[in-house]
């Protein structure tokens, strides 16, 4: 199989760093990127020319075209294009303020697509490709206290089911890694904004949900990552972790469920048929 370049955001710690230490163990190249350059550069002492470390603001637009060239002229070609920066929002939607809001979409969206956009053209002047970008169980189901960065991963999905239509006769692949809870330092990224008193007993109940919940092994995601890149006909979401069908399967089953009860006056209010 010949060897694929790929490019990274978020590739300092994490799903990411895991990600691109597997892709260059096995020979593949890769544009490494974070937001400092010294967090990705120990790469470039272990991998040698395989890697091509960047520093990488995805809030950045113009940063991130240049970036993105860069990557590509450095290689020729870029193979696997993964979205992986971004971080977490915790506080209830009353509590948080508008411009905590629109920074987390400025980086957990928006920067996404600007890595999309960039990479694009780029893409279908190569007749291939592979985007990938990372969502998240919860961008399946929404959870309180972490409703702004759900609803951020909800945005991606629509994005991502979106685009895999627009690009697929380009040769241009699409795919969403959802993977559950892991054993990462995922959190430590994360923004907490002032609380309210009055949903201290909603706090409490969360906390001590997610304190109890079943973290995977990061490191047994990167196999499942590379035999995605490597498939012929990959998916366009792809549940990472033991725990993220069983959820999806209840979920769905609700709103079902739901849709079902009311289906009766959903019907009547299409009302007569209009020409």
């Amino acid at each position: 199989m010949d060897k694929k370049v790929w490019f990274i955001t978020g590739a300092s710690r994490g799903l990411g760093r895991i990600w691109a230490e597997a892709a260059l163990s096995r020979g593949d190249k890769v544009a490494a990127t974070a937001r400092k350059l010294e967090d990705v550069s120990d790469l470039k002492e272990r991998f040698g020319d395989l890697v091509l470390p960047m520093a990488l603001d995805v809030t950045d637009a113009e940063q991130v075209r240049q970036v993105v060239q860069q990557a590509h002229s450095h290689f020729g070609k870029l193979d696997v294009v993964l979205n992986n920066a971004g971080y977490t929002l915790v506080g209830m939607v009353e509590e948080a303020s508008e411009a905590d809001v629109r920074a987390l979409f400025d980086a957990n969206y928006f920067g996404y697509l600007r890595v999309i956009q960039a990479a694009l053209p780029l893409l279908r002047k190569q007749g291939s490709g592979h985007l990938l970008s990372v969502s998240s169980s919860l961008g399946i189901e929404a959870r309180p206290l972490i409703g702004f960065y759900c609803s951020s991963k909800w945005a991606v999905e629509g994005l991502h089911e979106s685009l895999v239509q627009e690009v697929k006769d380009f040769g241009i692949k699409v795919t969403l890694l959802e993977p559950g809870a892991y054993a990462t330092e995922f959190g430590a990224s994360s923004k907490r904004v002032p609380e309210m008193d009055v949903y201290a007993d909603v706090r409490k109940q969360v906390f001590t949900i997610l304190s109890n919940e079943k973290r995977g092994n990061p490191q047994a995601t990167a196999e499942a990552v590379l035999m995605i890149v490597d498939a012929a006909e990959p998916p366009l979401r792809f549940a990472l972790g033991s725990e993220v069908l069983p959820m999806a399967r209840g979920i769905y089953a609700d709103r079902l469920a739901t849709w079902e009860a009311w289906e009766t006056v959903s019907n009547a209010a299409q009302g007569n048929p209009m020409q």
